[in-house]
């Protein structure tokens, strides 16, 4: 018998993990991308100091206070206020005119992470007129990145590039107006969040968000498998009301998806799209 590999050793390791985690857990990342994966779980195995992730795999077996921490290598948690400016400009400009019409909202920000997209969305409809007829569902998996987004705190030193961003996704007011500067930090009004639920709900084994104008969920997929990646698609083309509207990151696409007959193409070059007539 031929010896394996110390790369094959560590992606056997890899699968128990994985596996580990869903069982003792019921967080299910066995079809995320295998090559992100792989480098977040070594950051961790890193990070905590752990000879091997199978040492790795029994601490958090073991320790369920360890497992918090390993969400936070495993929920790529980098974002930041109307990031993509272009985005929530085509969003103001060419989707809410549409919205517009409706005399009540439903808008999904899935895989929220800390909450920038959910203030930079509240923020925009504040300022477009349609905050108080919408109701804004925040998901992630992580518990401590929806503490964070509820809480809506976030360091002073970034607030300049939010401010910058705001300003080039057509802001018309200032993002000052929505915020205190308290002790070298950014809290944002709790009044953004009047109409926001927050929620555990996970895009590999949750069902659907029912009759949504709009869904968000930007920078997620890109992690996911193909066959991941076709169920996260279906679950938003179940979940948008006819002629509902999707934006997807900039690197993402639906050209490879079985479900992507279901979407017209509505602003391409910034990954939005609409859902066709059933």
């Amino acid at each position: 018998m031929s010896p394996v590999a110390p790369h094959e050793v560590e992606d056997i390791e890899i699968q128990l993990l994985l596996e580990a985690l869903f069982q003792r857990y019921h967080y299910d990342f066995r079809h995320y991308a295998r090559a992100s994966i792989k480098r977040r779980l070594l950051q961790a195995r890193a990070h905590f100091g752990l000879p091997s992730l199978t040492a790795l795999q029994e601490r958090v077996l073991h320790d369920p206070e360890m497992l918090p921490q390993l969400l936070g290598f495993l929920t790529v948690q980098v974002s930041e206020m109307f990031r993509d400016p272009a985005y929530f400009r085509a969003l103001r400009e060419q989707v809410l005119p549409h919205l517009r019409t409706y005399p009540s909202l439903k808008v999904w920000i899935a895989g929220c992470s800390a909450g920038e997209e959910v203030y930079s969305l509240a923020i925009l409809f504040r300022e477009e007129g349609l905050f108080d007829r919408t109701m804004f569902y925040a998901t992630d998996i992580n518990p401590d990145a929806l503490r964070a987004a509820e809480a809506g705190v976030y360091s002073l030193d970034r607030i300049r590039k939010f401010t910058e961003n705001h300003q080039k996704s057509g802001g018309r007011t200032s993002l000052s107006d929505y915020y205190t500067a308290d002790y070298g930090r950014a809290v944002f009004d709790k009044s953004l969040r009047a109409n926001v639920v927050f929620s555990d709900h996970s895009l590999v084994s949750d069902a659907v968000f029912g009759e949504m104008q709009l869904i968000s969920c930007r920078n997620v997929m890109i992690y996911f498998d193909r066959p991941l990646q076709d169920r996260a698609v279906g679950l938003f083309k179940d979940s948008l009301a006819r002629n509902g509207f999707l934006g997807i990151g900039s690197k993402e696409s639906l050209r490879f998806s079985r479900h992507a007959g279901a979407f017209a193409d509505f602003v391409p070059e910034e990954k939005i799209y609409r859902r066709r007539e059933p």
